[in-house]
């Protein structure tokens, strides 16, 4: 075959693949068979030359793809996913770049800025424990030797140190990623609160870290995270005002205390009840956003803009904190009109909050306290500056929640036929021994515990003190005989207006029916004097006991009284341990903190009675474990302490200050004893916990008549039941 008709049948291949637009791949292939030039002997003789690019190779493979519109659209697809994902990665890597709130501006015009570096997800239960190491006042040599002991122990346990990412390599230079600081404007702060300082978790001139015990708990009471969700009650008032309904819950922060727990346990409820929630946080300084999201609570990003207009369509704001005043604030100027959707739930009891809330307490459609004694105090307040408020204020104490309630054995919407009361009081009792036994305790030991944010207003200082005297021996023994009688004398006087009560209904019963029969109502008249007599004697005869020092009016009582001493004498003392919480609270204030640790390491003999656990939602074990609970609030007292009735739940006996909320919740002598506020009360708090020691019987007593109190008033029914009432009267009810 000539050159010619090569290069003829050469030049038709090539048009024929064109015209069926062939790949590149497959002309190659053709070319080699029906041409010289692709052949080896060709492209060896040739391998000098430089070779020239093909165009048409170029051109025939566009064209190829262009024409097939499947294979076009499905790499037109590729190409817009991967380009979306890559913003939506980016989009989602770069949230701390964010503005997290809208400027608020003051009324002079300044703007408050304050850099907020917690993380959403930062949960304090899968951190390590934080603290401080030392206190300032050791020796100076003791002070270096220990500081670099413990130095050199973070650094083998891997936490004093943070590893930084290295810069990225690009081209043979270092290249910096610089990040622009935005600065970040939030909602004032009362805590000033500060990160503890790490230290081991076993340290003996401390105490002894402990806890939390999640785990155990899961494992013996033998449920999920997601059985530990309560179920809303929709047949009751609550149930049917909520449903469908759309709230917006603001919440000042996010640590493990009292006001967003109880609006955590809110936004539950709701949910559970058919409503639609979404919850502002105006600082997410705290761990309660992992318990937030695993609870399925809507979590707007935004404190600003977004947060007013989801405000505006909302049927109802609840506002848990005087905090949230900065917040209102702002939303009112933008809503004039949103005043009338707006609940108050203010939770705390100093001045400090009421001067920072006031101008905005008239504004709002209702405020609600949790006790008789905050809502006194702060009426006086409006009172002292003529503040003249839209409604009258109502009190919504807290309750027990559903989870803490299944644990004590208590009936709540957990319980199912396999889970029933008897079998978790049976679970309980297995939870309290495990934990103690994790806790290193024994049944000769009293755990006395109390939970909450370290601070002076807790209280904790003091109740170290009070157990240095107990631990030191110098609470007499004549204290304890002392209480032993109050107590005896305040049981008399509860049992006689009892019997009272029993004996006039009786007497009126019998006298109605004689009525009923002689129509005579002299009878009913004579009755009811007789009871009016018979208790004037038995008040008389109480006070003949109180003021004879325990001479008895009759031998009956004195008998009762001499068994009570000789099992005050005969009884075995038990020994001390203090478990105090909660480690890392956002709450808590470092320089208290390292005065309890200098008063620690001033009493080296404390160290073996004083446990610490971290903060944690999960506390149905520790209750399960302890024995007493002491509240020690000072100032003005506890607003209503939430931590005082979940450790009545578990019969625990309270010691709190007589002040306050823990007033009206304590029976002082019944379900626990109170003791006065400041230095004076250090001491009566010790006489309190020597009795304990010494008398089990009289402590259990108290326990189980605590928890007969909680039944009554705080469980979950009757929290809701008081908001029903609330959201009735500050939303239009659905017909």
């Amino acid at each position: 075959m000539d050159e010619s008709n090569s290069n003829a049948d050469l030049d038709g291949s090539v048009l024929r693949l064109n015209s069926v637009r062939a790949p590149a791949f497959l002309k190659s292939s053709l070319y080699g068979r029906s041409g010289a030039r692709n052949s080896t002997s060709f492209r060896r003789s040739q391998s000098n030359r430089t070779p020239r690019r093909d165009s048409r190779a170029g051109s025939a493979r566009l064209q190829w793809i262009w024409g097939n519109k499947v294979l076009f659209w499905l790499m037109l697809i590729t190409v817009w996913a991967y380009i979306g994902f890559h913003v939506q990665s980016r989009w989602a890597h770069s949230d701390h770049q964010k503005k997290e709130f809208i400027g608020y501006e003051n009324e002079d015009g300044s703007v408050q800025v304050q850099a907020d570096s917690a993380k959403d997800n930062d949960s304090l239960e899968s951190r390590s424990a934080k603290f401080v190491v030392k206190a300032k006042e050791q020796t100076s040599g003791d002070q270096a030797n220990s500081s670099d002991s413990i130095r050199s122990e973070l650094t083998r346990n891997g936490m004093s140190k943070t590893r930084k990412n290295p810069p990225k390599k690009r081209g043979g230079r270092m290249l910096k990623k610089v990040v622009p600081k935005a600065p970040v404007v939030e909602i004032e702060n009362p805590y000033n609160e500060q990160e503890d300082m790490v230290f081991p978790n076993r340290s003996t001139s401390f105490g002894l870290m402990v806890g939390p015990f999640g785990d155990t708990e899961d494992r013996i009471l033998e449920w999920s995270p997601a059985k530990r969700r309560g179920t809303c009650e929709r047949k009751g008032a609550f149930g049917r005002i909520v449903w469908s309904r759309t709230f917006i819950l603001i919440f000042h922060e996010l640590s493990m205390t009292g006001a967003p727990l109880s609006m955590m346990e809110l936004a539950t409820e709701l949910l559970s009840c058919g409503a639609y929630v979404k919850v502002v946080v105006l600082s997410k300084k705290g761990g309660l956003m992992s318990e937030l999201n695993r609870r399925g609570i809507n979590i707007l990003e935004d404190k600003g803009e977004i947060s007013f207009k989801a405000a505006m369509k909302a049927d109802l704001v609840v506002a848990g904190s005087a905090v949230s005043s900065s917040w209102i604030e702002q939303y009112l100027k933008r809503n004039s009109a949103g005043s009338n959707q707006i609940v108050w739930w203010i939770m705390e009891n100093r001045k400090e909050y009421f001067i920072r809330s006031k101008a905005m307490l008239s504004q709002v459609k209702m405020l609600t306290f949790l006790s008789d004694a905050q809502s006194k105090q702060w009426l006086s307040w409006c009172e002292e500056e003529n503040i003249k408020l839209k409604s009258q204020p109502m009190v919504v104490p807290l309750s027990v929640n559903d989870e803490l309630a299944f644990v004590a054995g208590i009936p709540c919407t957990l319980n199912t036929p396999a889970f029933n009361v008897e079998k978790m009081s049976e679970k309980r009792n297995l939870l309290r021994a495990e934990v103690r036994k994790e806790m290193g305790l024994s049944d000769k030991d009293m755990l006395v515990i109390t939970l909450g944010s370290v601070n002076p207003a807790k209280g904790q200082l003091l109740l170290l003190e009070a157990a240095r005297l107990v631990s030191e021996r110098n609470v007499s023994h004549r204290d304890s005989i002392v209480i032993k009688k109050e107590i005896f004398l305040v049981s008399r006087q509860n049992q006689s207006s009892m019997s009272n009560k029993q004996e006039a209904g009786e007497l009126l019963l019998k006298a109605s029916q004689t009525v009923k029969n002689s129509s005579d109502a002299r009878q009913l008249n004579t009755a009811a004097g007789a009871s009016k007599k018979r208790k004037r004697k038995r008040s008389r005869a109480v006070k003949i006991l109180s003021l004879s020092n325990g001479t008895m009016a009759t031998r009956h009582d004195q008998q009762t009284m001499r068994n009570l001493l000789s099992e005050e004498k005969g009884s075995k003392e038990q020994s001390l341990k203090i478990l105090i919480g909660s480690i890392g609270s956002k709450s808590n204030k470092v320089p208290y903190v390292k005065e309890l640790l200098k008063f620690l390491s001033q009493n080296s003999n404390m160290s073996k009675l004083v446990l610490w656990t971290r903060a944690t939602t999960r506390v149905a074990s520790l209750y399960a474990a302890a024995d007493v609970y002491i509240i020690n609030s000072q100032g003005i007292g506890e607003t209503f302490g939430r931590v005082t009735i979940e450790a009545m739940a578990f019969g625990l006996p309270v010691l709190g200050t007589d002040a306050g909320g823990t007033r009206e919740i304590v029976d002082d002598k019944v379900t626990g004893l109170l003791h006065p506020m400041g230095r004076e009360g250090t001491v009566a708090l010790a006489q309190n916990i020597q009795y304990f020691l010494n008398d089990s019987s009289t402590r259990k007593k108290m326990g189980m008549l605590g928890r007969q109190k909680v039944q009554e008033k705080y469980l979950k029914r009757h929290t809701y039941s008081k908001l029903a009432e609330v959201f009735v009267k500050c939303m239009r009810v659905k017909t």
